[in-house]
C-alpha cells in the first residue's frame, strides 16, 4: 500500500473545503479556511498513526513483551511508554465508580491472576462486567442479548499466560480507552460515579480488541 504523499493531502483539503476558492473568479483562494481543514486532516492522520501504534502496543503486552523491550522498540524510555500507555489518563479512584464496578474491579484482577496474565485487556473487563447482575446484565437482556451467553464467549478468550506473568498486572491501551469513555459516559449523564453499563459501552465504542470482536 502506497502512503498518501503531501500532494494528495492538499488535493483533499482542497475537496473538503467548501469556501476554499472566493465567489466571483479572485484569484486568492481563503487560505485561512483551507488552513482549518488541513488542521482537521492532520488531526485524523495522526490518530490514525496513533491508533496504528497502540494496536501493535496491544498486542505486545497480551504476548508478554515488558514495558522496557516496547519503550526501547518505540525509541524512548519504560517511564515514558508506560505514561502513555499503561493506564487511563486519568486516575479512576475507587471513589469514582459505584459499588458494583468496585466488586467488577475485584473478578477482573482475580481474572487475571489466574490465567498469568499480566496485563488487564478488554476480555478481562468483558468477563468481569457479566460476572454479577448489574446495570451490564440488565442493558444487554433489554438489547435482547443473553448475558450468560456473552460471560461464556468472553471467558474463552481469557489465554493462559506464562507462570511469572502475575506480578504486575497492568492496563492494555484499550481498556484504558474503554475506562475513559466510560468516565465521559457517566459524567455526560450528570452521575459522579462510574457504573457497570458504562463499562459495558465504553468496551463496545472503543471498536477493536477482544471485547468489541465478542459484543460484535
Amino acid at each position: 500500500m502506497a502512503l498518501p504523499d503531501l500532494d494528495c493531502l492538499i488535493a483533499e483539503v482542497d475537496r473538503r473545503c467548501d469556501t476554499a476558492h472566493r465567489p466571483g473568479g479572485q484569484e486568492q483562494p481563503d487560505w485561512l479556511a483551507l488552513l482549518a481543514v488541513a488542521t482537521q486532516l492532520a488531526g485524523e492522520v495522526q490518530a490514525l498513526a496513533d491508533n496504528l501504534v497502540e494496536d501493535y502496543v496491544e498486542h505486545c503486552r497480551m504476548h508478554g513483551s515488558s514495558w522496557t523491550d516496547i519503550g526501547a522498540a518505540l525509541g524512548v524510555t519504560r517511564q515514558a511508554v508506560q505514561q502513555r500507555f499503561q493506564a487511563p489518563h486519568r486516575h479512576y479512584s475507587p471513589e469514582t465508580m459505584t459499588d458494583d464496578v468496585r466488586q467488577t474491579m475485584v473478578h477482573v484482577k482475580l481474572a487475571a491472576v489466574q490465567h498469568r496474565n499480566n496485563y488487564i485487556g478488554t476480555e478481562h473487563l468483558l468477563w468481569g462486567v457479566t460476572t454479577q447482575d448489574t446495570g451490564a446484565p440488565r442493558l444487554l437482556q433489554a438489547a435482547g442479548v443473553s448475558p450468560e451467553t456473552l460471560h461464556r464467549s468472553g471467558e474463552a478468550r481469557l489465554g493462559m499466560g506464562a507462570f511469572h506473568a502475575a506480578e504486575r498486572v497492568t492496563w492494555t491501551p484499550y481498556s484504558r480507552k474503554a475506562i475513559a469513555i466510560a468516565g465521559a459516559r457517566s459524567e455526560h449523564n450528570g452521575s459522579e460515579r462510574i457504573g457497570c453499563e458504562d463499562l459495558l459501552i465504553g468496551l463496545a465504542q472503543v471498536g477493536r480488541g477482544v471485547a468489541a470482536s465478542v459484543l460484535t
